[in-house]
């Protein structure tokens, strides 16, 4: 799952028809005048003016640098549909560089439809600059099949005036799940419908959210080996008793639910609520939005102190790739995402120009000199309130960082349905969901 933003959002897809595929999705090496062509997809929609405006600017600077080259983008909106995904691979009409989640890797290469990038990583310059937990994300079987482009890890999103109205110290979020029920409580006790805590528990979502808060507690949604739910355990209901007690014990949940990312969002950009669960990119969709104020939000890392779910995207290339293509793809790349302080998602001058928000602790890509060279540049043209993230920081640097389960949107919505009974009905028998759940994930890995 993601969380939302141009750089991860939801929204509707234009997908080329079969009988576009040649001329608009399909591979040709070379175009007219000799030019190896690429088609790559993400473009940001006209409707996002500033990003449209740097994408297309990034990609006239790289053609001017590989007058060779001839890069055809399409703009999509999400930049992957999981709807469509599968039969537009399986249709001939990915475009030759295309976007993916990171649990989309494995599947990709399982059904072949990757090219494999091994031979062809060292000529990008940037790739050992990457954190290495990233790259692996794309290594299936010792082999390379894709390029990260960010990695986001899940932090606690809270209103310090909120906290401060409650009587709490904005400065101090709670580090366990027992001091965020006890805040929450505090926080929905201000009354005139202030919500303390708000989770999803639909469309997916709420299966997200409880592997999250599962990894919080140090337990997994499946076994070592990919073959077996863990779920049933006593992390896994500690989660479920958790979102229960709050909704029923201590109303702090509100009485709404079957939320999803939207309604949450709402509610803490209205100044209506104090703490969800997000990664850092919801931020600037509170400000710009929902109408909520930099000043007064701010992020944590999980409670818990376990551990944090990560997660993130990437590009991956069209099994029908020419080398040549793969080539001028990863140049591409190279030159769009993959230069700390520069680049589409790293020229932080550009974008404090154009009023988008820079100094967020996330996304974060690279390690290492590359990762203090991006961190540099980023804080000298910060303008949002930096302090504010610094408790996520600080606290990241314990926390065991775990990538989402496999056949994840499938688990997602079997743990939709735990997430959902215990919200809205008092006498939900967490056992039995688990034992059910936990028999359903079971069943789906047995067939991936």
């Amino acid at each position: 799952m993601r969380s939302t933003g141009f750089r991860r959002t939801f929204a509707a897809l234009s997908v080329c028809s079969l009988a576009l595929a040649v001329s608009a999705c399909g591979s040709s090496d070379e175009s007219s005048g000799g030019k190896t062509r690429i088609t790559v997809n993400c473009e940001p929609p006209k409707s996002a003016k500033v990003d449209r405006s740097f994408f297309e600017q990034d990609i006239a600077s790289f053609e001017k640098q590989n007058p060779d080259i001839d890069v055809v983008a399409h703009d999509a909106f999400p930049c992957q549909d999981p709807k469509t995904f599968d039969a537009k691979l399986a249709g001939g009409q990915m475009e030759d560089v295309f976007y993916t989640y990171f649990t989309d890797a494995k599947h990709v290469v399982d059904i072949n439809q990757a090219a494999d990038l091994t031979s062809y990583v060292k000529e990008v310059k940037s790739y050992d600059t990457i954190q290495q937990q990233l790259r692996d994300i794309y290594t299936v079987d010792g082999k390379i099949y894709g390029i990260p482009r960010t990695g986001y890890s899940m932090g606690l999103i809270y209103n310090k005036k909120l906290f401060a109205q409650a009587g709490l110290d904005p400065e101090k979020p709670p580090a366990t799940w027992e001091e965020l029920r006890a805040d929450a409580r505090k926080i929905a006790a201000l009354g005139n419908g202030t919500v303390g805590y708000a989770d999803y528990s639909a469309q997916n979502q709420g299966g997200w959210h409880f592997t999250a808060e599962l990894y919080s507690q140090g337990g997994d949604v499946v076994s070592a080996d990919g073959k077996k739910a863990t779920i049933d355990t006593p992390e896994g209901h500690a989660v479920l008793q958790n979102l229960h007690d709050m909704r029923w014990t201590d109303n702090s949940m509100g009485s709404k639910q079957l939320l999803v990312i939207n309604d949450v969002q709402q509610l803490m950009g209205s100044g209506k609520l104090g703490m969800y669960l997000s990664a850092p990119d919801n931020i600037p969709i509170l400000v710009k939005e929902k109408g909520g104020n930099y000043k007064d939000l701010a992020l944590a890392p999980m409670p818990g102190g376990k551990g944090t779910l990560i997660g993130g995207d990437g590009y991956m290339f069209n099994k029908k790739a020419t080398p040549a293509q793969i080539r001028a793809g990863l140049k591409w790349l190279d030159h769009m995402f993959l230069t700390p302080g520069k680049g589409f998602l790293g020229d932080y001058a550009r974008a404090k120009k154009q009023d988008a928000p820079v100094g967020l602790p996330e996304p974060r890509l690279f390690a290492g000199a590359a990762d203090a060279k991006d961190q540099e540049v980023k804080k000298a043209n910060a303008n949002v309130p930096v302090e504010n993230y610094q408790a996520f920081l600080d606290g990241n640097q314990s926390l065991e960082m775990k990538i989402e389960p496999p056949n994840a949107q499938q688990i997602y919505s079997v743990l939709d349905g735990a997430v959902s009974a215990v919200l809205t009905k008092k006498d939900a028998d967490i056992d039995q969901l688990l034992k059910q759940a936990s028999g359903k994930i079971d069943s789906i890995l047995a067939r991936s």
